[in-house]
């Protein structure tokens, strides 16, 4: 199917839907890239934009529970139906099940003319008579039962894979499991970073509250604000001008333990997209320099056009892994590793969907051997900032217990020198949970190198 034809049977909110979808689960496609594209076409109104938003990450949010359902009312194996047919489902049944405003008959007969538009009067057919039949049982449909198997029960529930969901089981039990669960589910909120190169905090307070946007300032972060979750708004001219960032607190606190000053020599080892590297940049207000390194120079020039637009000048950037990049000895390294992104899955559902058991063990690796050579990057005295956005101990403490073990020239350096004690474990590390702090889950920790000892000559032998 060519991309004009595509485009004609793939159109409106639901076939849209249904398109970015079916990306998902063929390719390794970035589920944010996939919908921004959507939402700069100009046949979608603003409206329309926020549904198919809706429908896509609603989906993703709740698949393994809407599979569960389908799996009882398919006729057949409903596994291994046609994706577009597959994803039609998901569709209109996350319509019926979540979106009070969306009428079931309206959800069903979308659904249905879609899929005979794409594959005939017998797909559509079987859709309407499944869909159908789950709207007349809804209140009857058997779930997993709780006192038999209760992971099971909270993976089916709250849509997580069943090996996720018992790892956080054994680890935190079942209330506390429950809580990160429902807040993996909540919509997030929108969280900006103020770019103080362009504008005060108060000032741009004052310009978000005559445009009546409703925000709620960060508690651990000055140049942070809390927005209702408002997809448009990195359309705005504000946006366009550079007054602000989308960034997550949790990736602002790692950036908080470098503890950045004016003149500094900085490298950050995994640029990009850029969040971090542009805070720093921020911090240290053009003075100094930045090296930013990523293996992709696709991905450096998502770093550079942020750069550009927040006014930041003090930026190498160097298309290199990270593991085997050489240079100068840096005042500061950031080493912001590849990870599973367990502690993400409020912003990125699909994550849910294609991370395995074994890719943990295989990262933690991988965070091995960028924290070895981001060892030999840092100068005497200087500090290495190492974080995640996961919760899994192996890839966080379990990293650098490993890391500590072969470099004794490092020791912890405390965090709560830099930020709030209450993010802080008694071991001197930030952990964060978004059941606990509103935030996303991540792991951060600052390491400082010593001084470097100054070698004895060698005695003169006659």
């Amino acid at each position: 199917m060519d991309v004009g034809e595509q485009k004609l049977l793939f159109h409106g909110v639901r076939g849209s839907a249904v398109k970015i979808l079916n990306r998902v689960e063929r390719t390794d496609s970035y589920l944010d890239k996939l919908i921004d594209a959507e939402l700069r076409s100009n046949e979608i109104n603003d409206l329309d934009k926020a549904l198919l938003a809706e429908i896509v990450h609603g989906v993703l949010r709740w698949q393994m529970k809407l599979d569960w359902v389908l799996n009882g009312f398919f006729h057949g194996n409903f596994s291994k139906a046609e994706v577009t047919v597959k994803n039609a489902l998901r569709a209109a049944l996350y319509q019926i099940m979540y979106l009070d405003k969306v009428p079931h008959h309206a959800a069903v007969n979308e659904g249905v003319e879609f899929v005979k538009r794409i594959r005939g009067e017998k797909a559509g057919n079987l859709v309407n008579a499944v869909l159908r039949n789950i709207i007349r049982n809804i209140d009857g449909i058997h779930y997993p039962d709780v006192t038999i198997d209760a992971a099971q029960y909270l993976a089916v529930m709250y849509s997580h894979p069943l090996w996720m969901v018992r790892r956080w089981f054994n680890r935190f039990g079942y209330a506390e499991t429950e809580k990160l669960l429902q807040a993996h589910n909540e919509k997030p909120p929108l969280t900006l970073r103020i770019n103080t190169l362009k504008t005060g905090v108060d000032n741009f307070a004052a310009n978000l509250a005559q445009q009546n946007v409703t925000f709620n300032k960060s508690r651990y972060l000055d140049r942070f604000v809390k927005l209702a979750s408002l997809s448009n708004f990195t359309q705005s001219e504000l946006f366009r001008q550079g007054y602000f960032s989308v960034q997550d607190e949790s990736a602002g606190i790692a950036c908080q333990l470098l503890h950045i000053q004016h003149g500094e020599r900085v490298i950050d080892l995994c640029a990009a997209p850029g969040g971090k590297t542009t805070f720093i940049g921020e911090q240290l207000k053009n003075t100094g320099r930045i090296i930013a390194v990523d293996k992709y120079s696709t991905r450096l020039e998502l770093v550079k056009a942020s750069c550009q637009r927040l006014g930041i000048q003090n930026v190498e950037f160097h298309a290199a892994d990270g593991a085997e990049f050489s240079a100068e000895p840096a005042d500061k390294v950031l080493v912001d590793t590849p990870c599973s992104g367990l502690g993400v899955l409020s912003k990125k559902p699909d994550i849910k969907l294609k991370r395995e058991q074994k890719d943990i063990d295989d990262l933690c690796a991988l965070q091995l051997g960028l924290l070895d050579n981001a060892a030999r990057l840092v100068k005497s005295s200087g500090a290495l900032v190492y974080s995640t956005c996961t919760i899994e101990p192996e890839e966080n403490f379990g990293v650098i217990r490993k890391f500590l073990e072969r470099h004794s020239e490092f020791i912890i350096d405390r965090a709560d020198q830099f930020v709030s004690s209450s993010l802080v474990s008694p071991d001197g590390y930030i952990e964060t949970f978004p059941h606990k702090h509103g935030m996303d889950g991540s792991f951060s920790i600052r390491l400082k190198k010593a001084a470097q000892s100054a070698v004895a000559p060698q005695a003169l032998t006659s």
